[in-house]
């Protein structure tokens, strides 16, 4: 029986059980399409990225004596539609049977479901064999529950997998989360390493896509890409985050400085999203490496670390599946205003912003706080519509999948959805990014005064933004001490700082 496998872009999962034996009745076929360059406007880096690892995945699957059938983007063949690629593929190859794994974006899984409802040969879909649950898991773990806490989520998963337990009950360290100490500023020491160096010849993909016109947004450096696009690069990265990173990792994961980009971030995001790295070996080098290190490596750099994978990206990953599609509607703010101009080319005066969208735009990257409590903080405050924040994160981030994009943006950074990703929103005046970057420094706002004209906008954009949404906060326990602060507020005094807000959002690239 002739079949045809599928392989998607973000499915470059060298270890998965379709590769353990050679087929030669078995086709795989993968492909760069406008499909997917165009339905979002997405980051140059973005695309190049996807496209320079899926050709290195197909090279490796031939290596391993496979028949692989690769449509570039300026193939002829290709008709830049997944399903009229695979229709023809199949008319082509006389194929008998189709098979695919499950797709981690629900407009792919809705577009092959509906494309093997129409076909008349056999079909099958298989698991991706990369996350640590099942698309159900996290529904299941919640049925009857209130409230969708992920610090409850994340104790199960550390107990499930056994990931750094004293006993089958009890937690290393003796606590569960050590968020508390993962809080400092990083004021110019330690010295942070050099990012790891990879050498990435991307001049033709960027060629290529330069005469498709493909509309991309961000900046690129042909001749030093330092991502990685195959699964050797990506454990290289993996290797130099645990000798070089880790020790100071927990501790200033949510710094931000001028100076510095990635701090001591790992930047596998790309290389996990994507599949060339699996998230338990992820865990498990990092941790064995923490175990074999502990007199210089302090818990609190790795749980952090651990946190993030086995609990929130798993987190997401649920909460995408249990609330679509339902949930990419979700506006519960009624928040409708447009993303400021800035956003695409970094120009604005507040040197936060500057910052954070400078650099998402000329590395493709910036970390969880500048994307929460920067460029998210300000969305929010003044009020911008979900749906363009989503297209704006979702185009700009390397590792940016509607799966994990859409849960982080729409719910914890935006409250879109009212509360079941976060319990209260994530919101700030400037003192916040004054206590964890030095962006404050150099800014022509000035962080400590409030309605003024040189006063941070933050200031007076986050009180505005509580008296604007008191109704929808009103019965939230989280949020009484600040709407308490703001009922006893001084009427004139608020009104100022209203009237300061009202311009920042009426005017933002004036700002």
């Amino acid at each position: 029986m002739k079949i045809a496998r599928l392989v998607l872009g973000d499915q470059l999962n060298y270890q998965h059980s379709w590769y353990d034996d050679t087929n030669d009745d078995v086709v795989y076929f993968m492909a760069e399409m406008r499909q997917e360059t165009d339905y979002v406007k997405h980051h140059i880096q973005k695309v190049v990225a996807f496209f320079k690892s899926m050709r290195s995945f197909a090279v490796w699957l031939k290596n391993e004596g496979c028949e692989v059938v690769y449509y570039q983007l300026d193939d002829e063949r290709n008709q830049q539609d997944l399903v009229s690629n695979l229709k023809q593929l199949i008319k082509e190859h006389s194929i008998e049977k189709f098979e695919y794994q499950l797709p981690d974006e629900y407009r792919l899984d809705e577009q092959l479901k509906n494309f093997c409802n129409e076909l008349e040969i056999e079909t099958e879909a298989f698991d991706s064999e990369h996350f640590l649950t099942s698309r159900t898991d996290f529904t299941d773990f919640f049925e009857g529950k209130k409230q969708l806490v992920m610090e409850y989520f994340y104790r199960n998963m550390r107990k499930k997998y056994d990931i750094m337990m004293l006993t089958a009950k009890d937690p290393e360290g003796g606590k569960w989360n050590f968020d508390h100490s993962n809080r400092k500023k990083w004021k110019g020491s330690p010295a942070i390493p050099e990012e790891k160096q990879m050498k990435n010849d991307v001049s033709n993909i960027c060629k290529m896509i330069s005469n498709a016109a493909v509309k991309t947004i961000g900046n690129i450096d042909i001749d030093n890409f330092h991502w990685p696009t195959n699964r050797k690069a990506s454990l290289d990265v993996l290797n130099y985050f645990c000798e070089n990173l880790l020790v100071h990792f927990g501790d200033y994961q949510d710094a931000m400085h001028t100076e510095e980009h990635f701090l001591f971030h790992s930047r596998l995001s790309f290389a996990m999203n994507s599949k060339m790295l699996h998230p338990k070996e992820v865990i498990e080098t990092v941790v064995s490496y923490w175990r074999n290190h502990k007199d210089v490596i302090d818990i609190s750099q790795v749980e952090g670390f651990v946190r993030q994978i086995l609990g929130w990206r798993e987190y997401m990953r649920g909460m995408y599946w249990k609330e679509m599609p339902n949930y990419r509607t979700l506006n519960k703010l009624n928040n409708t205003n447009s993303l400021p101009d800035f956003f695409w080319t970094g120009n604005t005066k507040m040197n936060c912003l500057k910052h954070a969208i400078s650099q998402s735009l000329d590395k493709a990257y910036a970390h969880h706080i500048q994307r929460l409590m920067i460029t998210g903080n300000f969305a929010l405050l003044t009020q911008m519509h979900p749906d363009e924040v989503d297209e704006w994160y979702l185009g700009i981030y390397i590792d940016a999948i509607e799966w994990v994009e859409i849960t982080n943006t729409r719910g914890m950074s935006q409250f879109a959805d009212g509360g079941l990703v976060a319990t209260k929103p994530y919101v700030s005046s400037g003192s916040y990014i004054h206590k964890m970057s030095n962006y404050c420094k150099d800014c022509v706002y000035k962080v400590s005064k409030k309605e003024t004209e040189d006063a941070c906008p933050f200031n007076s954009l986050y009180w505005n933004f509580l008296d604007e949404k008191r109704e929808y906060f009103k019965g939230n326990q989280r949020m009484s001490m600040m709407m308490n602060l703001l009922n006893k507020m001084d009427k004139t005094k608020l009104e100022a700082l209203k009237s300061r807000a009202r311009a920042v959002i009426a005017n933002p690239d004036n700002y």
